[in-house]
């Protein structure tokens, strides 16, 4: 697939490592039934440009260009008090010399604090220009059409980039994953059964079973659902996914079979903690030295824990874990991540 076609910005020196866990691998193993489990690899796009890097980073350098490309001077994106999107978004702007604005929805009510360390924290040091606090529920997208309505009568253009990155243009990022994936692969020796990566917005989820598809890499992709259960999840990502395919112009119907996500690891709430997220932040940190978020990445791992004691993984199968960034977020979380405080299961 031609991706050239396309305005697009580098926010990365190159591809980000693939790596092998092997003392992750057999703590996990011991885990499992029988003391055997997966055999575990991981895709650092925590590494990515636009420091500290995350998925994001791969779909803004299509969204950004496309903004630039419209001639605005304003970057207008929403998401949750410790969002990630928006700090890399934010970053973003700064490095184009364009202005920032957030709308931030408060899905657990009275979270967001203007005084607060992690990503708010990042907020204010890189200079957001503005943030609308709306509560849980709102309508984000006319919030954020109202703050570029705002922008025009001043006379100036803001661009909405959608929440998480998430449409076909940002879907783009993980077409380019995907290549650059395969082209790792082959040059590591390294055969893949299954991907595993965190399920949220979409973008990620669906771009990346997008290019796996239009590149006819054929490796199932497990989706552990962040904010939603399967039923309503698997359809966001379905259509995302084919909205990507279409935007290519590739003569593909996703097949709705091919998109596969896991509930029952995100509750109680979005963003909430867990014992489960707990226990696979820890592991990884104190086996590997690699850091996970605990609204993201932390639940997904914990996804691959459970479903590897459950045994529905083949014992050495081969896993990809997709490691999509967070880092600032675990520092709202330290009293819970190390194990201070008591969480649901």
């Amino acid at each position: 697939m031609d991706l050239s076609r396309f305005p697009r910005r580098r926010y990365s020196a190159g591809p980000t490592p693939l790596d092998y866990l092997p003392r992750f691998t057999q703590a996990l193993a011991a885990l499992c039934p029988n003391g055997q489990g997966p055999r575990i690899w991981i895709k650092r796009d925590d590494m990515l440009g636009l420091f500290p890097g995350g998925n994001k980073t791969r779909k803004l350098e299509f969204l950004v260009a496309d903004a630039l490309a419209a001639g605005a001077d304003t970057l207008v994106t929403c998401g949750a008090p410790q969002s990630n999107h928006c700090r890399i978004t934010l970053a973003a702007a700064v490095k184009e010399g364009l202005k920032c604005r957030f709308v931030i929805e408060e899905r657990v009510p009275n979270s967001f604090h203007e005084d607060a360390s992690g990503n708010q924290f990042m907020f204010r040091l890189m200079g957001v220009e503005a943030i609308t606090v709306v509560p849980g529920g709102s309508n984000v997208a006319q919030a954020m059409q109202q703050v570029v309505d705002e922008l025009a009568a001043q006379g100036r253009k803001g661009y909405i980039v959608p929440g998480g990155g998430s449409n076909a243009l940002g879907g783009l990022g993980y077409v380019a994953c995907a290549q650059e994936l395969q082209q790792q692969f082959f040059d590591q020796g390294v055969q893949i059964d299954r991907v595993v990566l965190c399920s949220g917005s979409s973008g990620t989820h669906g771009g990346l079973l997008a290019g796996f598809l239009g590149n006819r890499i054929q490796i199932p992709i497990v989706g552990i659902g962040v904010s939603r259960d399967p039923a309503d999840q698997e359809p966001l990502v379905h259509r995302e996914a084919q909205a990507v395919a279409d935007l290519l112009g590739l003569d593909l119907v996703v097949p709705r079979e091919s998109v596969l996500s896991v509930g029952g690891y995100w509750q109680p709430k979005y963003s909430v903690p867990n014992a489960r997220m707990v226990e696979a932040v820890q592991l990884l940190a104190r086996t590997e030295g690699i850091l996970l978020d605990p609204v993201y990445t932390g639940k997904a791992m914990a996804g691959l824990i459970g479903l590897a004691r459950e045994g529905f993984f083949k014992p050495d199968e081969k896993l990809l874990f997709l490691h999509t960034g967070g880092l600032p977020a675990l520092n709202m979380y330290e009293r819970e991540v190390l194990g201070q405080v008591d969480l649901p299961a």
